[in-house]
């Protein structure tokens, strides 16, 4: 028999209306989407800490889901998220590094909302439903950890890209069958460890081709005020032209606090440190990404910040991460 499942609604596109599209409150809406659910699901819909839209989401509001999630676990061992799909590889992938394998999660969010113009009846098209009922089918299948659904298919939630703009099939990843190292400790997440996300600040740079020197004076530009994380996402397998300009920039930035990571913009394959700019990595001192998708990055970055209050012991701890 099949445990009951907390469902938790955070907003997006799922609880729209109107045209154009606006959410519904979710003291109107929860009800609604109580009523579409199949009798044969144990469910309790309940709205989350925060419901805003996924746009507008940072750290500090899923690390409030966190917590919740963590609260309910003494009622709950099954958990679905509702969330709008802009920001949800980033949600999913912040989760995965807070809950481990402690609950079973799976987020998921749609493309089109559940219900019609008036917010009367589920729309006649629409792939809200399908999703939903696809990751309340397949939470209680899945070993513990947290999960990304949608579109009849479910990722390991550190994995995930969203892949394009409006299309069902919207989202990429590893499958949750495939073999992959997911992060199984569980953090507890406190009023203080929330309020301190507020002030985590990362800056992530999709490097453009151009003279190097454009790259020294934009550098520059950070330098009075540095964010705890500066993404460089290079080329290829990492490259990216420097000189020692560059590297002494980014070896003043840690100095005043700031990691430099340097990253691909390529979607999806591992850094290789073969060609030329393994020598320069290792002379500016500049860390390597070693996560599986820009979202786990973020959310790494987050966690480390979160642990460790100096840049030393971030840095440290970095390369020991998965």
């Amino acid at each position: 028999m099949m445990k009951k499942i907390a469902l938790l609604y955070m907003g997006g596109t799922f609880g729209c209306v109107g045209e154009p599209l606006t959410p519904m409150p979710e003291t109107e809406f929860l009800p609604k989407l109580q009523n579409t659910l199949p009798a044969k699901y144990q469910v309790d819909c309940l709205a989350a800490p925060v419901i805003k839209d996924s746009s507008a989401c940072s750290a500090a509001d899923w690390l409030l889901l966190v917590q919740y999630i963590q609260q309910l676990k003494v009622r709950y061992t099954y958990f679905v998220v509702i969330h709008g799909t802009d920001t949800l590889s980033y949600a999913a992938a912040l989760l995965a590094r807070f809950l481990g394998q402690s609950c079973h999660v799976i987020l998921t969010g749609s493309q089109y909302p559940l219900l019609d113009i008036q917010g009367n009846v589920p729309r006649v098209f629409t792939d809200a439903a399908d999703n939903l009922y696809f990751a309340l089918e397949q939470v209680s299948r899945k070993p513990a950890g947290v999960y990304l659904a949608f579109h009849q298919q479910v990722f390991h939630a550190q994995s995930v890209m969203k892949m394009h703009t409006t299309e069902l099939d919207a989202f990429k990843g590893i499958e949750a069958d495939q073999d992959f190292p997911v992060y199984k400790e569980e953090i507890s997440v406190q009023d203080d460890i929330i309020e301190q996300a507020m002030s985590f600040n990362l800056i992530s740079w999709q490097l453009q081709p151009q003279p190097v020197e454009h790259l020294i004076k934009n550098l520059g530009l950070l330098q009075d005020e540095p964010p705890h994380f500066l993404i460089l996402q290079g080329f290829g397998t990492g490259n990216l032209a420097v000189n020692q300009a560059v590297i002494e920039c980014l070896q003043k930035f840690q100095h005043k606090g700031c990691l430099p990571v340097l990253a691909t913009q390529v979607p999806f394959g591992s850094m290789d440190q073969r060609y030329a700019v393994s020598s320069w990595v290792k002379q500016a001192n500049i860390l390597v990404n070693n996560t599986y998708s820009n979202a786990d990055l973020y959310a790494k970055a987050l966690q480390i910040y979160l642990k460790y209050p100096s840049c030393e012991q971030r840095y440290q701890d970095w390369s020991t991460q998965p």
